[in-house]
């Protein structure tokens, strides 16, 4: 684990934090301003939907110094649920120092302590290199799909 950082599980009174977060981490790899309202509905309504979502943060000297979002997807091929990580945020003078990494680690042994669990996935933007470095250091791998999406 990174030195002095602890992860938990976010709870409700860090949805300020993990907002601002979505927002900076939306800013900076789509260049895409997001609108505040709804972002703050969003990361509330995780906390009330914890069997479809949840947060993890990571803390270094009382501060939250980065955060990601666990969602599953259902496959019935595995009779088992994917955990998607996905709003993965560090500050980003806490970058380069292990922050996710040890989230990482932390949801790899969630997942394998949870029985429903078959598997980690996520996604990553095209030319974010270094998110994908990061990715492939701690052993995933690109599968072999392309993801379509059609926003309604």
């Amino acid at each position: 684990m990174a030195p002095n950082v602890s992860i938990r599980r976010a709870a409700r009174h860090d949805a300020e934090t993990l907002a601002c977060f979505n927002e900076a981490m939306a800013r900076e790899t789509e260049d895409k301003p997001l609108d505040p309202d709804t972002v703050r509905a969003g990361v509330r309504a995780v906390f009330d939907r914890p069997e479809q979502a949840f947060y993890l943060v990571a803390e270094r000297d009382d501060a939250i110094v980065g955060s990601l979002m666990i969602t599953t997807e259902w496959s019935d091929w595995r009779n088992a649920d994917f955990w998607w990580i996905q709003s993965v945020y560090v500050r980003p003078r806490a970058r380069r120092t292990g922050v996710y990494t040890a989230l990482h680690r932390d949801v790899r042994r969630r997942a394998r302590e949870a029985e429903e669990v078959c598997g980690l996935r996520l996604y990553v933007e095209r030319d974010n290199a270094a998110a994908q470095a990061a990715y492939e250091e701690l052993g995933m791998a690109e599968p072999p799909y392309r993801m379509y999406e059609e926003m309604l």
